[in-house]
């Protein structure tokens, strides 16, 4: 009768080995990631505002390139566009559409951190937005405010230059910053006025 095949010394060896194996400690609490003070969960369509913010301030930014050093607006009076609008150049100091100017350093540097405030909290907004509309919205508030503030340290002032007219009315000279500024609060408006807007988001941020 052939006798039974017995397990090699290093197989019992390695199979002693795994069972007297010491468990390992759990890591101290100490040493991981203070994840209490990490941001909470961004909602759905926070990307989707930030493709909307890059792309404003991507076109802002483009257009008032092209109308300083591709159009030369600065030597020209100006351009005729169509009969309702030219491109004038104008160095606005103000907030948006030439209003509250301030022709110091300090009121330059002053406004720009306002803006540079409101795109910070337009963004934190934008991370519990629960609509497409509100995301949007504050992504051309948040393109609209950098485009305007990057000018504003740069040129030391912001660049406008379309300006409209109609019946012998003017309206102020303006950029694609400014208007992307009035149709986010726009947005935002008719998001919290319609009658079945979702006012608060839901927990968990989804």
């Amino acid at each position: 009768m052939p006798r039974a095949k017995q397990p090699s010394k290093k197989r019992v060896a390695k199979k002693t080995a795994k069972k007297t194996r010491a468990p390992r400690s759990p890591v101290p609490a100490a040493s991981q990631p203070a994840l209490a003070l990490r941001l909470p969960d961004s909602g759905p369509y926070f990307g989707f505002g930030l493709i909307i913010a890059a792309a404003t301030f991507a076109l802002d930014q483009i257009t008032k390139y092209a109308v300083l050093y591709g159009l030369d607006l600065a030597a020209r009076d100006k351009i005729y566009v169509a009969p309702f609008a030219d491109f004038v150049l104008a160095m606005n100091r103000g907030i948006s559409y030439g209003l509250f100017p301030q022709d110091g350093e300090f009121g330059r540097w002053v406004l720009f951190s306002i803006k540079i405030a409101a795109s910070i909290l337009f963004f934190f907004w934008l991370r519990r937005a629960v609509s497409p509309l509100v995301a949007a919205a504050l992504g051309l508030l948040i393109g609209g405010a950098l485009g305007n503030a990057l000018d504003r340290a740069i040129q030391g002032a912001v660049v406008d230059f379309v300006a409209l007219h109609a019946f012998g009315f003017r309206w102020y000279v303006f950029n694609l910053a400014d208007a992307a500024i009035v149709a986010g609060v726009l947005g935002l408006l008719y998001d919290a006025l319609r009658p079945n807007a979702l006012k608060s988001p839901p927990k968990g941020g989804n």
